[in-house]
């Protein structure tokens, strides 16, 4: 007869997971999907699956006292069962923990984000689900606590390079001066996108598209230049030359013309900002002056002054316009002997 309930408990379990995951997968994904925060569908897609299981080992904990068993064999097997619950739990509440913080830094699923507050957050989570599987086998955690208290100082000393870019890189993501995403360049040359900040160093994608390991407590005492701070948008300055003999309000008005046609053209440039145009040199070869558009991020740049060129040169041939060539003026005198 305990038997019998043992089977009829156990089957009970199981089949209320079975319910809570098709409710799960009928009705509650149905409503995650609706809304614009992508959270709740993570959430959904962490706990799919994982309810009948649960149902199944929460059905064996509460069936165990029906079962014919010693009391040494029940005790050995509702902790062994607990700790597999607990197990499962910790793994799924950990992976959702990881996503939300790379939902949070990403501002999607799927886009790039910080690691180390991931990789933190699973640390955590874990740490947590052991010291309940250890008190749920009726392991005290008190003295392995204190153990590592005494041992913490000589891990310290061991791994302070290691702790060294850890919480430099922990302060680099808090003060928000570099995120990732962000186009960077740093004092010793090197620059790129930023792609990951990890426990121990951040990685950049450089123009050539290689890849930049730099050590936290390195970047964190360098001479940054952030070129997505304050704003992505970039203010692009394009140096023109022109013939002495040209007209300069219509050579202003041409390079004006040419520059809106164009930024309205590309996707990359911003056309509701007008670009602006300011002599500023008397040259060897001609008069000098600089194109400011205004572009959106600092990979447009290279685009909007290829087809701004372009389409600048074109138009001045249409105009009559001179761009002068190199040239320098030389006055010989002739040297007169006297005998």
């Amino acid at each position: 007869m305990s038997w019998y309930w043992f089977g009829i408990t156990v089957a009970s379990g199981y089949l209320l997971g079975l319910i809570a995951d098709f409710i799960l997968r009928r009705y509650v994904k149905k409503l995650a999907d609706r809304t614009a925060w992508e959270g709740d569908e993570l959430i959904v897609i962490a706990l799919a699956k994982k309810m009948p299981l649960w149902g199944l080992l929460g059905g064996i904990l509460v069936a165990l006292p029906f079962a014919p068993l010693t009391p040494k064999l029940m005790l050995g097997l509702q902790r062994g069962f607990g700790v597999g619950l607990v197990v499962s739990v910790t793994w799924v509440v950990a992976n959702i923990a990881s996503g939300l913080i790379q939902l949070s830094a990403g501002g999607q699923l799927g886009a790039a984000s910080t690691s180390i507050f991931r990789v933190l957050a699973k640390v955590g989570v874990w740490g947590l689900g052991l010291a309940i599987a250890l008190h749920q086998v009726g392991i005290s955690i008190a003295p392995i606590l204190t153990a590592l208290g005494v041992g913490g100082l000589a891990v310290a000393l061991a791994l302070q390079d290691t702790l060294s870019n850890l919480f430099a890189g922990i302060h680099i993501i808090l003060s928000r001066q570099v995120k990732v995403g962000d186009y960077i360049k740093l004092d010793s040359g090197a620059e790129g996108t930023v792609e990951d900040i990890n426990w121990r160093n951040t990685t950049v994608r450089a123009p050539l598209n290689n890849m930049v390991v730099i050590p936290n407590n390195k970047l964190s005492t360098a001479i940054v230049t952030n070129h997505s701070l304050p704003e992505p948008e970039l203010l692009l300055v394009v140096p023109v030359s022109v013939s002495y003999k040209s007209d300069l309000p219509k050579v202003e008005r041409i390079t004006i013309e040419v520059a809106t046609e164009m930024l309205a053209r590309l996707e990359a440039g911003i056309p509701d900002k007008p670009p602006v145009i300011r002599y500023n040199q008397l040259g060897e070869s001609g008069v000098g002056f600089s194109a400011i558009l205004r572009v959106k991020d600092y990979d447009s740049q290279f685009i909007v002054r290829h087809e701004f060129l372009k389409a600048l040169v074109e138009r001045f041939r249409m105009e009559g316009i001179e761009i002068p060539l190199p040239q320098r003026v030389v006055t010989l005198e002739k040297l007169r002997v006297e005998s």
